[in-house]
């Protein structure tokens, strides 16, 4: 069975928030939780950071300090439950940090189901549980990382959190899902900088339009031998050639 562990976040010994994930990679899911709220950009703004694993606590020292009574980042219990989205991209801390993706990522057909079948073959929790998403960043060769937690934006936070704590670039990176396409899958690949976003499953209408507003190559149901491209079609090579331009249909979607 899958675990489900409650991480409380202090940050300069304030409460922040209370975290339901699966209890691995902890230092990723918290540097990748702080960064995607805003309140780091990278590890240099982290002086120090203590995990309690026996007082399900982590104590993060920042170099400059945040009053969060008296702003946006206001303390809240975030659970594992996907039915209720954390955050809305209309709050301030996403508008800070979901900026329009500037990436040239290219991939093909091919690429894209070969990717899918390599995150299935690192899904060895789900596998085991059937109770956790899987998130994968990799390059188009399928060099990468994967992360898994019971919450999807804790397995991406988790993600986010590698990038910044190894030093490493996003770019040329894609991000492969096990789960659907929501509006905060959406906006956590943008945070991230990653360009294509792939996921098994359906993605909704307000991911849509945050993946064309944001520049991210959104693609979905990727299974067996076909997907669906449904934003920014041109990082897939040859999907151009085959668009249809109709007035009352977007003119990147794309089934192949």
């Amino acid at each position: 069975m899958a675990t489900e562990y409650a991480l409380t976040i202090y940050v300069n010994q304030q409460e922040l928030a209370t975290v339901v994930c699966t209890p691995e990679y902890i230092e990723d899911l918290v540097v990748g939780f702080l960064a995607s709220e805003g309140i780091i950009r990278s590890m240099d703004q982290i002086s120090a950071m203590d995990v309690k694993t026996y007082r399900g606590a982590v104590y993060v020292k920042t170099v400059s300090k945040h009053n969060f009574n008296q702003s946006f980042f206001n303390k809240r219990y975030i659970g594992s439950c996907c039915g209720k989205s954390r955050q809305s991209f209309y709050f301030y801390n996403d508008a800070q940090t979901a900026n329009p993706v500037i990436d040239d990522v290219l991939v093909t057909p091919q690429d894209v189901l070969t990717l899918m079948t390599n995150l299935d073959k690192e899904a060895d929790l789900f596998k085991e549980t059937g109770g956790v998403h899987i998130a994968r960043l990799s390059d188009v060769s399928g060099h990468g990382i994967s992360r898994s937690d019971i919450g999807r934006h804790n397995a991406l936070d988790k993600l986010y959190g590698y990038l910044l704590r190894t030093n490493l670039t996003s770019a040329g990176k894609v991000v492969v899902f096990s789960g659907r396409l929501s509006s905060e899958v959406l906006l956590k690949v943008a945070k991230l900088g990653v360009g294509i976003v792939m996921a098994k499953s359906a993605p909704t209408a307000l991911a849509l339009a945050i993946a064309d507003e944001l520049n991210i190559t959104a693609i979905g149901f990727v299974r067996n031998d076909s997907f669906n491209v449904y934003t920014h079609a041109s990082r897939l090579l040859g999907a151009i050639d085959q668009l249809k331009e109709e007035s009352n249909q977007r003119a990147d979607n794309y089934r192949w």
